[in-house]
């Protein structure tokens, strides 16, 4: 048996037998935290705790796996994923608002159930190791809220197997259809957690305005914010100036996220240092999907800045592109590829983003492997973190709370 897990606990009371029996409880056997030593990891009550197991307490043997965090999938859309429906012929134009104009009108002929789909993706996203879901869910003036209640339905019956946090997402623009501002402040009734925005300048052509109705509902409901910024170059340094002015101007440091931001990639230091220098004054997090296909933000320059970086899936087999499993082990490769991430190291900052990154973005709290930390693990079959993320090998074990929700890559609920 390896080094204790729990030998940092000080002198906190270890668990005792009575609690054994309770759901939540597990004793992970030979894990490797993060690749380090071997140890064994208990959890009780849904957290990880000090001591030795007490019997009756159900027992994994992790054989020797690597143990991670659970992955944090910090930008998808649950509600229009095409998994399981008849491939989708994409023949759509290549243009940001072709491809929401074709969705929209595709939305009405494609049996794309919000409840059904979202379920399907979530359950894959567990499969491989996702813990934490943020799904940005559209309302606008033909779907309504139905996207954002069938998301609701899927988080109440998979809430014992993953979290997910829903953006109220306005993908057909806020101003420039009438009666969305209202949608949203309904999805935020219903229990959207967080308002989404997108590209004040190319979409709304009002950038004051989005950003006054945007932060306006976070500042009345008390939520977040997560604003999709597509726009390149100047355009999107000048979005995304208002972004910064108004998270200090409400106090919103922290709750603050800028999904994309490309802008963030153009060549010209003299307007991206001062902006980096002020999302990290305004602890604003930026998501990245690494894309291959558009300018990225510097994650290097980012994290060495202070500012803290989140990967998502973005879309998974839908309307805008046939591409995407929901693997965050991939995206971590994605990001490695790239930033041209070669050393241990590096990659270990790709896996960063992926969990860590995730979770301080998100505003989770009691993420990690130490003790009092949710029991959310991934038991991975590498040697090291480097080898976890530039291989991805398949047949991991999820851990939700303390309960077996994957095994061998399959998800329990099916």
């Amino acid at each position: 048996m390896g080094a204790k897990f729990w030998l940092d606990c000080g002198g906190a009371m270890p668990l005792k037998s009575q609690y054994s029996s309770d759901p939540g409880n597990l004793f992970v056997r030979d894990v490797r935290p993060l690749g380090g030593d071997p140890t064994d990891i208990l959890i009780a009550g849904e957290r990880i705790a000090c001591g030795p197991a007490p019997a009756g307490v159900p027992v994994l043997d992790g054989g020797g796996r690597i143990v991670l965090p659970g992955l944090v999938e910090a930008h998808t859309h649950l509600d229009k994923s095409l998994l399981g429906l008849p491939w989708y012929r994409n023949e759509v134009g290549p243009r940001l608002i072709d491809k929401i104009e074709n969705e929209r009108t595709v939305r009405r002929t494609l049996p794309i159930d919000p409840r059904q789909q979202s379920e399907r993706q979530a359950l894959l996203s567990v499969s491989h190791g996702s813990t934490f879901i943020r799904s940005h869910v559209d309302v606008d003036t033909e779907c309504g809220v139905a996207g954002i209640e069938g998301v609701l339905a899927t988080r109440e019956a998979l809430a014992d197997v993953v979290d997910i946090d829903l953006v109220a997402f306005p993908q057909s623009g806020l101003l420039v259809r009438p009666g969305t501002v209202g949608l949203l402040e309904r999805a935020l009734r219903l229990g959207a957690e967080t308002v989404g925005g997108l590209d004040p300048c190319a979409i709304d052509r009002d950038p004051k305005g989005h950003v006054d109705v945007v932060f306006g509902l976070a500042d009345k409901f008390g939520r977040g914010v997560d604003i999709h910024l597509h726009e390149p170059g100047e355009m999107g340094a000048f979005s995304m100036e208002l972004i910064i002015e108004r998270t200090l101007a409400l106090g919103m440091q922290g709750k603050v996220m800028i999904s994309h931001a490309f802008c963030l990639g153009m060549p010209d230091a003299s307007v991206v240092d001062p902006l980096i220098a002020a999302l990290a004054e305004a602890r604003i997090s930026i998501m990245t999907t690494a894309s291959a296909s558009r300018t990225v933000p510097p994650l290097k320059r980012l994290v060495q800045a202070g500012v803290v970086v989140c990967a998502g899936s973005d879309g998974i087999r839908d309307t805008w592109g046939p591409y995407g499993n929901a693997d965050m082990l991939e995206r971590a490769m994605f990001v490695g590829q790239r930033y041209n991430l070669r050393r241990d190291d590096e990659l270990a900052l790709a896996l960063d983003v992926v969990t860590t990154g995730g979770a301080r973005a998100l505003g989770l709290e009691g993420y990690g492997l130490t003790p009092g930390c949710g029991g959310d693990l991934v038991l991975v079959e590498a040697e090291t973190i480097a080898e976890a993320v530039a291989q991805r090998p398949g047949r991991r074990t999820v851990i939700k709370r303390g309960r077996v929700v994957a095994r061998d890559g399959v998800a329990e609920r099916r």
